[in-house]
């Protein structure tokens, strides 16, 4: 997976606020209770463009804009076209650079320009916009069409979107220069991120533990009917229905998993960026911005083959039908999307849902499933915000060993290798703690492992 294939404009660096999902760091300890989520507690340091260049690129399409609305009143047709490309090509169509509200009147332009115009005038829009590039997602917004009926029209106008080259297959050209002539791999890629995190991969391979094998058996969760992608589902990862495709979408604020998202959707597709500046202000007092990377995939009508909503009854139904091994896969996507594996004097995994919604009942089915079917004993902890399912000691061993080889998130995949050479006496206690200190998250202040999404990103790609 490269990461150059998401079009990320590489910026410097600045604190940021996380955002996403409630997650667990620690166990109980002397009573205290546990620690809240290590991967969502730290700031970041990436920034917008620079604000003379985004107070520029503003003002410049909010002139366009007018001229174009003037043009429209005269029924000046060639003018709002040549408008629309000057548009196009200053980026005022795109949200993430100008924001949404001028976006979204760049996509009136052109709805207003296609309401007036006769059929030859329509081919002459649509193949303008296909010349510029601008995604047929875009233009089905901007004239309120379904896929079915732009589809109509560009073959009515005779107009061969596909014969374009796509920016998937202009990746696949990259990469493979990039393999070819600079030796790139997704190994490399792996071990950059753990560079910028402050993990030393040949430390942990000096006792025959592979920072990297989280990338092994990827390639096999390229069918979605793999039990991992429920799990995921089931945790972090949103799937929503439109009229015409679903979409599969994960967003993150985090460090690693600003390379292990995208790395795990592009087994299925190569999957597409959003960069969002939140406006809610931030939580801590050294968090100044927020920012999330939400990477998303367009899968067809029937491609997406696990329940989207679903009861505790038909969940357990679902569970019960699997085999060991596939209740497996759905435990390790569970715990890559709202899990934690950690080491406090003992071993400790944890599954979380927030309180007093629909994901709650799944800690109850899993654990009457996991007991009843490898019996490992799991109990409740109740956080201020969220319910975890935790497992310690020996359960957490067992649980361990059954899911390590379809754990696939890089902290926790190490974590697990790091535990079960501990136990298995492959390493010493004091080894193992100098290790395990490298993949703490830090709390309460900045921590390079968290809100650095944006770029770790770019780093990787």
């Amino acid at each position: 997976m490269n990461l150059g294939n998401i079009g990320v404009s590489i910026m410097h660096q600045s604190e940021c606020l996380a955002k996403g999902g409630f997650k667990i760091n620690g166990p109980p300890e002397m009573g205290k209770g546990p620690m809240h989520n290590e991967e969502d507690q730290e700031p970041s340091n990436e920034t917008s463009l620079p604000q003379p260049t985004q107070v520029g690129r503003i003002e410049t399409c909010t002139e366009l804009i007018r001229q174009a609305t003037k043009c429209l009143e005269n029924n000046d047709k060639d003018c709002v076209t040549r408008l629309i490309e000057e548009l196009v090509k200053a980026n005022c169509h795109n949200g993430n650079a100008v924001g949404k509200e001028l976006a979204d009147e760049v996509k009136d332009v052109v709805h207003e320009l296609w309401l007036i115009s006769d059929s030859g005038e329509v081919c002459r829009l649509l193949m303008l916009l296909r010349n510029l590039g601008i995604s047929k997602n875009w233009i089905r917004e901007a004239l309120g069409l379904n896929s079915k009926d732009l589809n109509k029209r560009l073959a009515k106008c005779g107009i061969d979107w596909e014969s374009k080259a796509t920016r998937n297959d202009i990746v696949k050209v990259i990469e493979g220069l990039l393999r070819e002539k600079f030796g790139w791999s997704e190994t490399k890629m792996c071990e950059e991120l753990f560079k910028f995190i402050g993990i030393d991969v040949e430390a942990f391979r000096r006792y025959g533990i592979e920072p990297c094998i989280w990338l092994e058996g990827l390639e096999e969760l390229s069918d979605l009917k793999k039990p991992y992608w429920f799990g995921l589902r089931a945790s972090d990862l949103t799937v929503r229905e439109f009229d015409d495709r679903t979409e599969l979408e994960i967003d993150t604020t985090g460090s690693v998993d600003a390379v292990f998202f995208p790395t795990l959707l592009n087994t299925v597709k190569t999957p597409s960026l959003i960069v969002k500046r939140e406006r809610e202000a931030p939580a801590a007092k050294y968090v100044r911005k927020a920012i999330t990377l939400e990477y998303y995939v367009d899968l067809g009508l029937n491609e997406w083959p696990w329940p989207i909503n679903l009861n505790a009854d038909e969940l357990e139904k679902i569970l019960n039908g699997f085999s060991d091994e596939e209740l497996s896969m759905f435990l390790a996507g569970e715990i890559d999307g709202d899990g934690s594996v950690q080491y406090k004097g003992t071993v400790y995994v944890w599954i979380t849902a927030c309180k007093n919604c629909p994901k709650r009942i799944n800690l109850d089915v899993l654990r009457m499933i996991i007991a009843k079917r490898f019996s490992i004993i799991g109990g409740f902890y109740q956080l201020e915000t969220a319910d975890a399912l935790v497992f310690s000691g020996e359960n957490a061993i067992r649980l361990l060993r059954r899911i390590a080889k379809y754990v696939h998130h890089p902290i926790r995949r190490l974590r697990i290798e790091l535990i079960l050479a501990l136990y298995d006496g492959r390493i010493s206690r004091e080894a193992f703690e100098e290790l395990y200190k490298t993949t703490e998250y830090k709390l309460g202040g900045p921590d390079i492992k968290h809100n650095n999404a944006l770029a770790v990103a770019a780093r990787a790609a």
